[in-house]
């Protein structure tokens, strides 16, 4: 489908705005202010180049979806101050393999992997502070690194020390062209119209999942159920701006970063508190009073980014996840409060179920499931007989009130689709052809490495590593 542009200025408004409003003297200029970003525009000046950086935001909204991260997935060939054990190259991989199908970039994949590890030292000195392993039901404390004070601590530090050395910040700058000729940059152009030109550009603006209208487009009218779980301003315009002018893209508009949150959670900017991790432990229902997937697959951090794409095929974008009380302190619960009922027949009618319905679901699980106890720590193999889905992990009578459940509907973190990028992290106008001075980082060229699915961190990890990736190689390779 050939897109158009965003509407912007005329000729002769636009030969006006780049004689009064262009930066000089920028030789660096990264569009977005979230992990990627900083990551692009620190390394950029540290290899001395003099760098812009603009985010969309206000400064008291800056980072993107970047503030509401918790940690990053790293490889590690022995225990570090953070993580645990060991998480080597190949079980990385294996790990992505896994939850794309195959869909991903094996060389890009692979390089993101092998830079995660001097990653958490990079980070670290420039002021980001991690805290020591997670332990529980999560099972993350070998493969994820957390920060200390969550996301916003993360963009803090580096918004610090990005000051320190020079960077020049610029907020409520919102990009929605960038002017390409013969395939390289030239300026870019905010919806305000200013101008911004510059020997090279990174690109680290985001996905488009606020954007409901292209949402719409890609999922039909479902889509206005979604929650979009970060910020209001990654609306994708850069990225449709330079899909009208032809420039190459990786990955499917339908699949995303897309988690079973709270229903309750607000339309944007709900964050990381919105998640539910209960789902591993009980049953998930529609509006039937039906379960339609296996709540046991795996371990919850390779499978909790697939539910928002499962409630998102739902009858009304809607599902409920249901527990009873012996699990109830085994995971971290939303901010809202569980929905809580002496029996089941009193929780249906307070979730706006078929009592009848819900009770044969839950009474034909708990003749299938397992008497014995479960072990969440491991992929315990304790799996009902007969249903269909069956669970086939820690599947367990819910016979003990009260029940406990959660509304849940599709959260969308980020989307996949987005620019084409080579191991240098160039965009690519056409398949023979990089651009010699736009790079891309972060989520605009994630679905070359997740096509589908997703392992708990990995965009962190892709962000940071793109963007070390961009800086360098474009303060390398200046084109003024």
């Amino acid at each position: 489908m050939k897109l158009r542009p965003m509407p912007r200025a005329t000729a002769k408004e636009h030969k006006k705005l780049v004689r009064t409003s262009i930066k000089a003297g920028t030789n660096i200029l990264v569009i977005g202010g979230g992990h990627a970003g900083l990551c692009a525009a620190i390394s950029a000046r540290e290899a001395g180049a003099s760098v812009v950086l603009l985010d969309a935001a206000p400064e008291s909204m800056r980072g993107g979806n970047s503030r509401h991260t918790r940690n990053l997935r790293a490889m590690h060939t022995e225990p570090t101050a953070t993580l645990t054990g060991q998480y080597e190259a190949e079980e990385y991989w294996q790990d992505i393999l896994r939850v794309t199908g195959g869909e991903t970039n094996e060389a890009l994949t692979r390089l993101v992997i092998r830079e995660s590890y001097p990653l958490l030292d990079w980070l670290s000195e420039r002021g980001v502070k991690f805290q020591p392993s997670l332990r529980g039901t999560l099972s993350l404390d070998r493969t994820n690194a957390f920060f200390l004070g969550g996301g916003c601590a993360l963009i803090n530090a580096l918004y610090r020390h990005a000051t320190q050395i020079g960077v020049a910040i610029h907020y409520e700058k919102e990009i929605e062209h960038v002017e390409l000729s013969d395939g390289t940059f030239r300026w870019a152009e905010t919806k305000a119209g200013e101008t911004f030109r510059a020997g090279a550009a990174v690109l680290a603006c985001g996905g488009f999942q606020a954007n409901t209208d292209w949402m719409v487009e890609a999922w039909g009218d479902a889509a206005r159920n979604f929650l979009i779980r970060g910020t209001p301003l990654n609306r994708g315009y850069v990225l449709r701006d330079l899909m009208a002018q032809d420039v190459l893209t990786k990955g499917d508009p339908r699949q995303c970063h897309a988690v079973a949150i709270d229903a309750r959670a607000p339309k944007f900017d709900g964050g990381i508190v919105s998640r539910l991790d209960s789902v591993p432990f009980g049953i998930v229902v529609n509006r039937a009073a039906k379960r339609f997937y296996d709540e046991g697959q795996d371990f919850w951090a390779k499978r909790y980014a697939i539910w928002g794409r499962l409630v998102a095929m739902q009858p009304e974008q809607i599902a409920y996840s249901i527990i009873d009380h012996k699990m109830h302190d085994l995971f971290m619960p939303s901010v809202f409060p569980a929905i809580t009922a002496n029996s089941i027949p009193e929780l249906a009618a307070q979730l706006g179920l078929d009592a009848s319905a819900l009770t044969d679901t839950i009474s034909q699980f708990n003749a299938a499931a397992s008497e014995a106890t479960c072990d969440h720590t491991i992929l315990d193999g304790r799996t009902t007989t007969g249903l269909q889905p069956n669970k086939t992990n820690w599947a367990q009578p819910l016979d003990q009130s009260p029940y406990h459940a959660y509304p849940l509907r599709p959260g969308i973190t980020f989307t996949y689709l987005g620019l084409k990028v080579d191991h240098h992290a160039r965009v690519q106008i056409n398949e023979d052809t990089a651009a010699p001075n736009l790079y891309a980082a972060g989520e605009i060229m994630a679905g070359n490495i997740l096509g589908k699915g997703y392992c708990a961190g990995t965009g962190m990890t892709i962000g940071g590593v793109f963007g070390r990736i961009a800086g360098i190689n474009a303060a390398a390779g200046l084109t003024i």
